[in-house]
């Protein structure tokens, strides 16, 4: 939903749909997948042109994503 609200910046939306490719991509284990949007998500988690609605949203992702375990 994100990729698509108009509100959000660019570059976040950008990295949003980075991030859905990466959790998409079955090649990867759901740890390593989790891990690595975490990371992706964590680059513009503190960007000061990210909307409020969007930070609540990114944090409720990155919550779900950490109870991914590593195996």
């Amino acid at each position: 939903m994100m990729t698509e609200d108009n509100t959000i910046p660019r570059n976040i939306r950008r990295i949003a749909d980075e991030t859905r490719l990466i959790l998409l991509n079955e090649s990867d284990a759901p740890g390593l997948r989790a891990a690595t949007a975490i990371s992706k998500i964590d680059e513009v988690s503190n960007d000061p042109n990210m909307p409020v609605h969007a930070r609540t949203r990114i944090w409720e992702l990155v919550s779900q994503l950490e109870s991914i375990p590593l195996d």
